[in-house]
């Protein structure tokens, strides 16, 4: 088994990086891509635990995407309350200028979480930076770590109704996160040795009948592939996915979207219920193939 998509507590999963690599071990998985949002920092734990380990190790990331200028959400077919993120597998030499992007995420993710913070406080919440920081254990504070403030302040029962009340697109603690420019991100990517591929793209909630030529734009500005199947979708729509890319000439991905406990459903190695990913899906890409 392979798995080309997971994260850590780097981002916003709950494992660290050495763990998540012993436990990818322990599951019988040769090969594992570490993808975390918007960041690299576990990447050099988690290199150094695969070596350790006898398995393969894929450095990546995971983008949030954000369409500027002309091309507005809009009048790329990005759905009301769609994301789109960008996974960059086989981020082996990081350029400059890729480096300077990750830092500047970096600032903005934290502006975001002062941002969540002050309208808790709007809300009469009380709650402190420092309960934040505690509750991610030292690493990226994100919207699972408010999730888990507002359980321990007793304003929910868990983590799923933080985020249905307060957390989620449209709710009073809602801050959209600052995401890069496709074009920036997919030739960033690229010049740092790594392919850019389309992660989970039903969650752009953009219809079947625009997908075609939403994705045939991206393939034009850089795309390379796409990850057809995803714990989140349904094996009839990751079929039609994984036909789609193959017309139109892309890479074809799959992975767990692993973040440990706090999506106990997401299994290492397993793009669905049952899937395993096989290794045929990392043959079949030879930029990955000969890391």
């Amino acid at each position: 088994m392979i798995d080309l998509h997971t994260h850590s507590n780097a981002s916003d999963g709950d494992f660290s990086p050495d763990l998540l690599i012993r436990e990818a071990a322990a599951r019988g998985l040769h090969t594992i891509a570490l993808t975390d949002h918007d960041t690299i920092g576990g990447l050099d734990r988690a290199q150094a635990g695969a070596r350790a380990a006898g398995i393969r190790f894929i450095p990546g990331i995971e983008i949030n995407i954000a369409w500027t200028g002309e091309k507005s959400p809009e009048a790329c077919g990005l759905g009301p309350g769609g994301e789109f993120h960008l996974l960059g597998l086989g981020i082996h030499s990081p350029s400059p200028a890729f480096l300077e992007a990750v830092a500047e995420l970096s600032r903005r993710r934290e502006d975001r979480n002062r941002q969540i913070l002050d309208r808790m406080h709007e809300l009469s919440i009380e709650a402190s930076w420092e309960e934040l920081v505690a509750l991610s254990g030292g690493h990226s504070v994100g919207r699972p770590h408010f999730a888990s403030l507002l359980v321990t302040h007793k304003i929910v029962r868990n983590r799923e109704m933080a985020f249905s009340r307060y957390l989620g697109p449209g709710k009073p603690l809602y801050v959209p996160k600052a995401g890069l420019e496709f074009e920036r991100a997919s030739a960033l990517i690229r010049e740092s040795g790594g392919i850019p591929v389309l992660a989970h793209p039903l969650s752009l909630y953009v219809a079947w009948g625009r997908l075609p030529d939403l994705i045939q734009i991206l393939k034009d500005r850089g795309l390379m592939g796409i990850e057809a199947w995803h714990p989140a979708a349904k094996s009839g729509a990751c079929h039609r996915l994984e036909e789609l890319g193959k017309r139109l000439g892309l890479y074809i991905t799959e992975g767990s979207d692993f973040h440990g406990s706090i999506r106990p459903e997401r299994k290492l190695g397993h793009s669905g219920r049952g899937r395993e990913i096989s290794d045929a899906v990392l043959e079949a890409i030879p930029e990955l193939e000969k890391l």
